[in-house]
C-alpha cells in the first residue's frame, strides 16, 4: 500500500475542519503539522494504513514524540489532534474504535510564578497620594496581598462584600463557591480613604472599585495599574495580579506554617493544589508533621 493510504483520510479530515466546522486556518494547520507528523512516525514504523493502528502503536508515537523532544503542551497537542482525527474516522465508519482513546501524555509542569519578597511588597505599597485613582489603586493592592484574592474575586467585589467592622470580606470563588477571608487593618484603613473618593466618579453600579469612567474596574485595567506601579515603585519583578496572590500565600505560609488554614484563606477546593501553589517540598512538610502531629512525637527512652 502506498503511503496515500494515510495521507488522503487526513486530507478528507482537514477538508471537514475547514468546511463543515468551519475552523479558522491557523487552527487547521496545527491539526494539519500535528498529522503530519504523526504519519512520518507511522510510516517509520511500517503502518501504511490507519486500521493498523492499535493501542500500542499509539503510544509508541507518543514515546517517540517525547524521545525527539517534544515538550508535554505540545505532545498533549499532537495527541489531541490525533484523537479527534480517529474520532471523525469513527464516525466515518472506516474504524470500528478509536485506539487512542484513553492513551494520556506526561502532564505539563505547572510553573509558578515567582512571590515577591516582604521588602518588595512593602516598597510596592509605598504609595501615599491624594490622587484619587492612585488610592484606589493602592487600596486594590492592600486588598488584593491582604487577602490572597484572585484578580477575578477582586473586581467582582461589591459594596456589600466589605466588612470594615469586622475587617472581613465576603468573596465569590470559582464555581461560585462563597467565603470569608480577613482583610487586615491597612486594607481597611484604605478602603475607608477609597470610598469617599469612589463617589467622585458616579458609579453605575455597586462595584466596589470602579474606573475614572464609574463603571466596574476591568480585570485588564488591573493588570496594567499593577504593572505600572511596580515599575514606579522600583519593584525589580514584573508587578501582577496573580504574582501578590502567590506571596500573600507564600508568606503566610512561612510565618504560620499552617497549610489547612492558608487552603481555607485561597479558597482552594484541594489541599493539594495549595501544596504546589506554594511550593512547598516534601522535607519541609515531613518537618511540619513531626514537630506537630501526635503519632509522630516519640517518648523519651
Amino acid at each position: 500500500m502506498s503511503a496515500d493510504e494515510l495521507a488522503a483520510p487526513v486530507r478528507a479530515f482537514l477538508t471537514y475542519l475547514r468546511v463543515e466546522r468551519r475552523l479558522s486556518h491557523y487552527t487547521t494547520e496545527s491539526y494539519e503539522r500535528q498529522l503530519n507528523a504523526v504519519m512520518a512516525l507511522l510510516e517509520q514504523s511500517g503502518v501504511s494504513d490507519w486500521r493498523q493502528l492499535d493501542a500500542t502503536r499509539v503510544r509508541a508515537v507518543v514515546t517517540r514524540s517525547k524521545r525527539a523532544g517534544l515538550e508535554p503542551a505540545s505532545l498533549a497537542q499532537r495527541l489531541s489532534a490525533l484523537r479527534s482525527f480517529l474520532d471523525w474516522q469513527v464516525s466515518q465508519g472506516a474504524l470500528p474504535a478509536n485506539p487512542a482513546k484513553g492513551i494520556t501524555t506526561p502532564k505539563n509542569p505547572r510553573h509558578l510564578p515567582k512571590n515577591l519578597d516582604v521588602d518588595e511588597v512593602n516598597r510596592l505599597l509605598e504609595i501615599d497620594m491624594n490622587d484619587p485613582l492612585a488610592v484606589r489603586d493602592r487600596t486594590m493592592l492592600e486588598v488584593m496581598y491582604g487577602a490572597g484574592l484572585r484578580l477575578s474575586e477582586l473586581v467582582g467585589l461589591d459594596l456589600g462584600s466589605a466588612d470594615l467592622d469586622t475587617g472581613e470580606v465576603r468573596v465569590l470563588g470559582k464555581g461560585s463557591k462563597e467565603r470569608k477571608v480577613p482583610l487586615g487593618r491597612t486594607a481597611v484603613e484604605w478602603l475607608r480613604r477609597w470610598l469617599p473618593m469612589r463617589e467622585l466618579y458616579e458609579p453605575e453600579d455597586a462595584a466596589l472599585f470602579i474606573s475614572s469612567k464609574g463603571s466596574r474596574i476591568s480585570m485588564r485595567n488591573v493588570q496594567k495599574r499593577f504593572a505600572e506601579w511596580g515599575v514606579r515603585q522600583g519593584v525589580t519583578s514584573h508587578v501582577h495580579p496573580h504574582r501578590l496572590r502567590h506571596s500573600f500565600a507564600t508568606h503566610m505560609l512561612e510565618s504560620s506554617g499552617d497549610l489547612r488554614a492558608v487552603q481555607e484563606l485561597l479558597g482552594h477546593a484541594n489541599l493539594s493544589t495549595t501544596q504546589i501553589y506554594t511550593h512547598l517540598d516534601f522535607q519541609h512538610l515531613a518537618t511540619v508533621y513531626d514537630a506537630a502531629h501526635p503519632r509522630a512525637k516519640r517518648g523519651k527512652s
